[in-house]
């Protein structure tokens, strides 16, 4: 009799057009990989298929065909725009809310986050709960929840586990941890059943990476927020403006710094790697922002290192967080590599197509709808897709973005003549493409709830005003 295990891979199989043994891999690859080969599989940002690294072949060559596909994609998919279904509109039902299927983990996502955050010292405190005063979309600790709980139902694997099912039991002594601060401590959340309880198939430690994806947007949120010389966030006055520049950096840092407490507590290295490395992919990404082009032109000239350059940038800012919490999530349920692989690839193309919407409705919504500046993207100097393929068919825009919309007039010229092009157009259409890679990728896990609430998230975020 084969195994639930065996059943699901090859259940997992079929519906992969792909053939099955009775093993815990829902694949037969001629090579097995490891939880260490996994890793050495590099993933181009911005294009679909998985890339393996060849010994032969130059890191030039390589980024030159990844410059040239990632084109091709956008340019594929903007250029057909008018044959693309329209986007549901804002007040279409949705099949099912996906808030639903994880609601009882939800309910004590902003509680167990407050509690990562406790400070012996007061104002510290204060700044860095500002942002959970009032809960924010949670875009990104539900999705977590939910390819936890879709994952939970596909092939896993045997992995070395650290011992313990406590997410905040500290690894090296308290007293150590806490000497000359004994009010820095984190909060022992045990008393928490529903968070702690064994009856639910989405793990203590995932329920724990949920909100440590949160504290790291949380936190990027923080220091944007000063970069940009923002004054609101969530409908309210930003931590900058309420606090000054200098605490909300530090608190942002504070963030970071409880968020790697809580996930070296996870005692998962691969996981630990993955979300050190979205630290380091928002920094480089905001240097990026530093310049609409790879050039650092005055006069610049519109080609397809633009489009490239900006679609890298999304993926390091953005997409990025989602992407690699979604592997996260699949790594710490046991998952197999095709399954992580997949759940990596539906995070990274709605991350993608999550951006490409916010960079639209900058155009399109009111300040007040947003709940923060609009229009700020080219305030700030910034060149986002809908200018970008404005700016392949005016070339008259290359002038304003070499001085990044810096003279009077310039900001509602440029936005003139977005909204008289194509641009919002092709930038919906590219950010659907992006949406049915990632509901294309999840289509051979099995059907359930979770499942439906991924697809519906891809929905939600097509049609979100905010």
């Amino acid at each position: 009799m084969m195994s639930r295990s065996s059943r699901l891979a090859t259940s997992f199989a079929q519906r992969c057009h792909a053939p099955a043994f009775p093993c815990t891999s829902a694949f037969t690859p001629t090579h097995t990989p490891t939880s260490t080969s996994r890793l050495a599989i590099a993933t181009c940002p911005y294009h679909s298929a998985p890339r393996t690294h060849h010994p032969h072949v130059s890191s030039h060559h390589a980024a030159r065909r990844r410059n040239q596909s990632s084109w091709a994609a956008a340019a594929q998919a903007a250029s057909v725009a008018q044959h693309i279904r329209a986007a549901p509109p804002p007040d279409a039902p949705l099949k099912m809310d996906p808030f639903q299927t994880v609601a009882r983990e939800m309910k004590f996502l902003t509680g167990n986050i407050r509690s990562l955050l406790g400070s012996g010292h007061p104002t510290l405190d204060t700044v860095a709960k500002y942002y959970t005063q009032s809960e924010g979309k949670y875009v990104r600790p539900m999705l977590v929840l939910l390819m936890s709980r879709a994952t939970a139902l596909t092939p896993n694997v045997a992995r070395a586990g650290s011992g313990t099912n406590s997410v905040d039991h500290p690894i090296t002594s308290p007293s150590t941890l806490n000497d000359d601060n004994p009010d820095a401590s984190l909060s022992n959340l045990a008393h928490d059943a529903a968070y702690t309880s064994n009856n639910s198939d989405i793990l203590p430690s995932q329920r724990r990476l949920a909100e440590i994806t949160e504290l790291i947007h949380t936190a990027s949120l923080l220091h944007d927020d000063v970069i940009d010389h923002s004054v609101a966030r969530r409908g309210a006055p930003s931590a900058n403006i309420e606090f000054g520049n200098k605490m909300a950096v530090l608190a942002g840092d504070f963030l970071l710094g409880r968020a790697s407490v809580a996930l070296a507590r996870l005692r998962d290295p691969e996981v630990t790697e993955l979300l050190a490395t979205v630290i380091a992919n928002l920094v480089e990404g905001e240097f990026m922002q530093l310049k609409n082009t790879a050039r650092d032109e005055k006069n610049p000239v519109w080609t397809e290192d633009t489009v490239t350059y900006y679609l890298q940038k999304t993926y390091l800012k953005s997409a990025s967080l989602i992407s690699k919490s979604c592997r996260a999530a699949a790594v710490l349920g046991g998952s197999t590599p095709e399954v992580v692989e997949a759940s990596y690839q539906y995070g990274k193309n709605l991350g993608m197509a999550f951006q490409l919407v916010d960079d639209m409705l900058d155009y399109t919504i009111s300040s007040e709808e947003l709940g923060k500046p609009g229009g700020a993207d080219l305030e700030l100097g910034l060149a986002t897709a809908p200018l970008l393929f404005a700016w392949k068919d005016n070339q008259t825009l290359g002038k304003l973005v070499g001085r990044k919309f810096g003279e009077k007039g310039d900001a509602q010229k440029a936005r003139d003549l977005v909204l008289s092009s194509t641009g919002l157009q092709q930038t919906r259409a590219l950010a659907q493409d992006y949406i049915d890679k990632a509901i294309t990728a999840i289509a051979p896990f099995p059907d359930s709830d979770a499942k439906t609430g991924l697809v519906e998230m891809c929905t939600k975020v097509l049609q979100r005003r905010k």
